[in-house]
């Protein structure tokens, strides 16, 4: 059985004007953020092996205040954001329509609908979904924390624990919170989901 936390990169300024940020944006923690990221420190309940993060900015310097001597770490691509295609850089409020479109499609089933430009959620599925096999199988036994991204972990979760991916809307997620999953070899088990009270 092995022990995986999945948890969101700290705020960025981008987090903080709703601004879609997707994988070609690579904005750096702001003052909150950094703030996130101190208090994972003692927010993790066992000793931490193995740290992944994406190739982005946001997720690295997260796992600045967790990484010891001890700990491995790795940087993957495959684990970058989704690509929001031509709405990145965007504020919400100015792409709603986009928004309320992309939402219907994958609400409704049509989870390989793109985003313009973009990704699917099949698409960051398959690149992630791979990856983190293979770093489970490269780690067998240890304790790994991947620090990742909203839209990705949603992803994730809703295929991990049986939502459906149409679904994945239902699973929250806040900068800074953590999700605690139990692995068996062939399926994950939640033990929590979106814990943020030690941003408190």
């Amino acid at each position: 059985m092995m022990d995986i936390y999945l948890i969101r990169h700290g705020e960025t300024d981008f987090n903080k004007e709703r601004k879609l940020q997707g994988r070609k944006i690579d904005a750096p923690l702001n003052e909150t953020g950094w703030e996130q990221a101190n208090k994972l420190v003692n927010a993790i309940e066992q000793d931490i092996d193995v740290i992944v993060t994406s190739s982005l900015i946001r997720t690295h310097q997260t796992s600045i205040p967790l990484l010891k001597a001890h700990v491995h770490f790795e940087r993957h691509k495959e684990l970058d954001e989704m690509s929001y295609g031509d709405l990145e850089g965007r504020v919400f409020f100015d792409v709603q329509e986009d928004i309320k479109e992309i939402h219907h499609q994958w609400s409704s089933g049509n989870t390989h609908f793109r985003v313009r430009g973009g990704e699917s959620p099949i698409d960051v599925l398959s690149r992630a979904q791979t990856k983190v096999f293979d770093i489970l199988n490269n780690h067998q036994g240890k304790t790994i924390v991947f620090i990742l991204h909203g839209r990705l972990i949603r992803i994730l979760l809703s295929e991990w624990l049986g939502y459906g991916l149409q679904n994945m809307h239902e699973i929250q997620h806040s900068n800074g919170s953590i999700n605690h999953l139990q692995w068996d070899g062939s399926t994950f088990r939640a033990i929590y989901l979106n814990k943020v009270d030690h941003l408190k």
